[in-house]
């Protein structure tokens, strides 16, 4: 069994409404309360990370599924929505909704069709992030193919 170590070093100026900085390998950006929690907005927040782990693990997982199936690739790009609650002070993680837009060459057949809508809905199941987030954070799928 491999491990794989990620680590990230952070830095904050002082109490809620500051600023800081995190360094995690290739990322490397200021952070802080969106404005959106009655932040400054600086930067990301743990919201929008969140989101972006959540998306991006999805979306390369379905590229290499697709990939190791042979599809007939066109085109593939994904937009996703975090959807965060905030009742009584208490902020909740509710849900991430991933809208994947996934093109199949012109020529691919009905059988390749077939095989990425169940490689989409797959692809969701088997990202480390969803399994991460399972039981805590529902996600749903939106997607468009074609």
């Amino acid at each position: 069994m491999a491990n794989h170590h990620f680590h990230l070093k952070a830095d904050w100026a002082g109490g809620r409404n500051s600023e800081g900085y995190i360094e995690a390998g290739n990322l490397q950006t200021k952070i802080s309360i969106p404005p959106e929690m009655d932040g400054p907005g600086v930067g990301t927040n743990p919201d929008e990370m969140l989101l972006g782990a959540a998306a991006t693990c999805y979306l390369i997982t379905l590229a290499a599924m697709i990939e190791r199936a042979a599809l007939p690739l066109k085109e593939i790009s994904l937009e996703s929505e975090g959807i965060v609650d905030v009742t009584k002070g208490v902020i909740t993680y509710k849900k991430i909704i991933h809208k994947p837009v996934v093109a199949l060459d012109a020529n691919a057949t009905d059988k390749e069709h077939q095989k990425l809508e169940k490689l989409v809905e797959k692809a969701e199941k088997s990202c480390m992030i969803s399994r991460a987030l399972q039981g805590n954070v529902e996600i749903g799928l939106q997607a468009q193919l074609s």
